[in-house]
């Protein structure tokens, strides 16, 4: 069963439940650290327009399964549950949609990832702790300016109706991470949606590839397949993992993080 208190104790946050930016800082913050982004229970499953039949989670199961036995989860889930969390807590939460930058440089389908908008104070923040890639650990402010966090800048610009979220490292170059309409979403829009809006070109879909990642003190850690990201005070290293032994100890030390 849902349990908020069980819900802050397995993320870590001691502090108040007042809702206001700091807690909504900290509670991305310590989510992404401590419930991992893990595809695996999806990957290499062709499921086509299935995968969207679990979008309106049972939140009770899912809440069971990863919150209580500790599996990692993908962004429908993940984010579910904030917004079950962070509704709960009293915040004024709205579902968004965006679409993923991938690896040719061009974008998914419009309905590829579910995240979340709180308005506070007058303001939208955007809140996601459910994307594989590196992103924003703090909620991000919906403004032109550009905002920092551990040594990573993000800013966000316009093009052709999207607004796009940008991501630049310590010694990297700008990148989008992912645009979405400023439209808020209802979780039927994934009822028996428009194929267009849900999928991906087959050049673009890496069967079977498993991504695991988390957050840490100071940046993330990213494994797809063998390709091991790690990100720390803004910045990037990159390696693959030959070992077997040492990928087996990487997904370990990612899908079971130590509070």
């Amino acid at each position: 069963m849902f349990d908020i208190d069980k819900y802050l104790a397995k993320i870590g946050h001691t502090g108040g439940t007042e809702p206001n930016l700091a807690t909504l800082r900290e509670i991305q913050r310590r989510h992404l650290m401590m419930i991992p982004f893990d595809n695996s229970v999806n990957a290499g499953e062709d499921r086509g327009l299935s995968l969207w039949d679990d979008v309106d989670i049972d939140v009770d199961r899912i809440f069971q399964e990863i919150v209580i036995e500790g599996r990692g989860g993908v962004c429908y889930e993940l984010n579910g549950l904030m917004r079950h969390l962070l509704t709960g807590l009293g915040y004024e939460y709205g579902i968004l949609a965006g679409a993923v930058r991938q690896v040719d440089g061009g974008f998914g389908p419009d309905l590829e990832h579910i995240f979340g908008c709180v308005r506070l104070d007058g303001e939208l923040w955007l809140v996601d702790v459910g994307i594989a890639g590196p992103h924003y650990i703090e909620p991000l402010r919906i403004t032109e300016e550009v905002q920092e966090q551990h040594g990573v800048q993000y800013r966000m610009e316009e093009r052709d109706g999207y607004t796009v979220v940008l991501r630049k490292p310590a010694t990297g170059d700008w990148l989008p991470i992912y645009r979405f309409h400023r439209e808020f979403r209802d979780i039927t829009d994934w009822h028996n949606p428009d194929p267009k809006l849900v999928e991906f070109p087959p050049d673009l879909i890496a069967v079977g590839t498993f991504i695991r990642s988390r957050g840490t003190e100071n940046g993330q850690i990213v494994l797809i397949g063998r390709r091991l990201l790690r990100v720390a005070d803004g910045a990037e290293t990159v390696k693959v993992v030959v070992d077997s032994g040492q990928l087996e100890q990487t997904v370990r030390d990612i899908l079971h993080p130590v509070g």
